[in-house]
């Protein structure tokens, strides 16, 4: 394992360092996990937690189409807002990380689990079942949506992503590949073990800087794509509206998350963190020996 020597704390006016040891990676294939029951309670909280997350977003899209909309007495100037839409998002993600990082790590992104096993932070066995526990709960979200406003959900277009009038699928991949890597970039360094050890006198609450995170790359990427950043998202909410676009986009919604996912690992652990220089050293370390 790396080793770094680290400034860690202070004390009585002087730096104390101390050796920081990297945490094993996870295994690539952990068949133990399949009978613990703590796994699957985390697969459950996926689930759910993404449901929630679908559920409130999606009902505040719609309720803003609603009031804003002047062809059905609606005004402009009702409603939340697109400020108020990247807020519900941002605050949700916000919300159900704190309460579901202790038990699954709080992913609720298909992106971000698949930036975080590239890390080397969870198995393939739990990537792939935490993924469908996502997808699922998306799905289960939106149609509890459909449920609840049945008058207003095809009218306007579900909560599903879809690519605005007067942009290019080459704009929108592209900022579906910057706003996932903001994300996921931000996910693994507001959840990097080095940082909680070297900062362990300075609290940090991880869900503040991933929520604000998805907060402003919907400021930035509403306009052009609705934002989708999360393949669970787009995914509950095309199969729930089921319309030619929606499915026509819905490869951006994958392909975009999924690349600026493994850019954001790749830089975060190869780069911000030099994995591949430190491994090196320890070899050559060890060759010496």
């Amino acid at each position: 394992m790396a080793k770094d020597d680290e400034v860690v704390e202070q004390q009585g006016g002087e730096f104390h360092g101390k050796d920081y040891r990297d945490p094993p990676p996870a295994p690539l294939v952990d068949a133990e996990e399949l009978v613990k029951w703590s796994f699957y309670r985390a697969v459950i909280a996926e689930f759910v937690a993404t449901l929630l997350f679908l559920y409130i977003t999606v009902l505040t899209v719609i309720g803003y189409s609603r009031q804003s909309d002047t062809t059905h007495g609606g005004d402009q100037c009702d409603g939340v807002g697109l400020l108020g839409i990247a807020w519900a998002f941002g605050g949700m993600i916000f919300v159900l990380v704190y309460c579901t990082a202790g038990i699954s790590g709080g992913h609720i992104n298909p992106a971000v689990t698949f930036g975080l096993f590239l890390a080397r932070r969870v198995s393939l066995v739990r990537a792939i079942l935490y993924m469908v526990a996502q997808c699922l709960g998306a799905v289960c979200g939106c149609g509890l949506v459909k449920a609840f406003q049945r008058a207003y959900y095809e009218r306007y277009g579900g909560g599903a992503n879809m690519l605005q009038a007067g942009y290019s699928k080459g704009t929108g991949l592209g900022a579906e590949i910057i706003g996932t890597f903001v994300l996921v970039y931000t996910v693994l360094s507001a959840t990097d073990p080095k940082r909680s050890a070297r900062d362990s006198h300075v609290p940090v609450l991880a869900p503040l800087p991933i929520g604000f995170a998805v907060f402003m790359v919907h400021l930035a990427t509403i306009p052009i794509t609705g934002t989708g950043i999360n393949p669970a998202r787009s995914f509950g909410a095309a199969v729930m509206y089921n319309k030619e676009k929606a499915w026509d986009d819905q490869w951006i919604f994958w392909v975009g998350p999924f690349i600026g996912a493994a850019i954001a690992a790749f830089y975060h652990q190869h780069v911000l963190r030099a994995a591949a220089i430190k491994a090196l050293g320890s070899f050559r370390s060890s060759s010496a020996l």
